[in-house]
């Protein structure tokens, strides 16, 4: 497994070690003590969520304010940019965000701990992502913050306007949402 530290010190790019050959490939997605130990993530996940998008939809950016969950979330088909905001007002990276592309090719994984907002856009034709939470959902603790809010400035790769829900289309400004801490 190979760790690749982001921007954002507890947001991390994970690549797993992947065994392939002529019949395919393996790989563990998760294995508790390998994130243990060689991660420092000693999370308990609770709920496994998979969704399937189709090409330019983007959801998000979403967070908990009540049950904070931490999210480990990769792609299975299909290829995603996956954007976390750090919403932990002490943090020294308050507001700020981090941007990847996760992809059936490229197998990463992003760890992203409580206290973020998540949200991810659909590149390809249609994207399978699957992510583990460290907390069970709670809708009235659920909030979102506006996906092109201008203090957040995310710089998403778009070619045409996404599709968004009504939830995401109606999301919070940064400076007004409820945050953590």
């Amino acid at each position: 497994m190979n760790i690749i530290p982001t921007p954002i010190l507890d947001v991390l790019l994970i690549e797993p070690q992947i065994f392939q050959d002529d019949r395919g490939f393996f790989f563990e997605s998760y294995n508790y003590q390998k994130f243990t130990d060689k991660l420092g993530i000693t999370a308990n996940f609770v709920q496994d969520n998979h969704s399937c998008s189709n090409k330019n939809v983007l959801r998000g950016l979403h967070y908990q304010i009540i049950q904070p969950q931490g999210k480990l979330i990769r792609t299975v088909v299909g290829t995603i940019f996956d954007v976390a905001v750090d919403l932990r007002k002490s943090s020294p990276t308050f507001g700020q965000w981090v941007g990847y592309e996760l992809s059936t090719e490229n197998k990463q994984q992003m760890w992203i701990p409580p206290g973020f907002a998540h949200g991810f856009l659909v590149l390809s034709e249609t994207a399978e992502v699957i992510y583990k939470t460290t907390d069970y959902y709670t809708p009235q603790g659920d909030r979102t913050i506006l996906w092109n809010d201008p203090d957040l400035a995310i710089d998403w790769p778009l070619k045409v306007p996404p599709i968004l829900s009504a939830k995401d289309s109606n999301g919070q400004a940064f400076k007004s949402a409820e945050v953590y801490g």
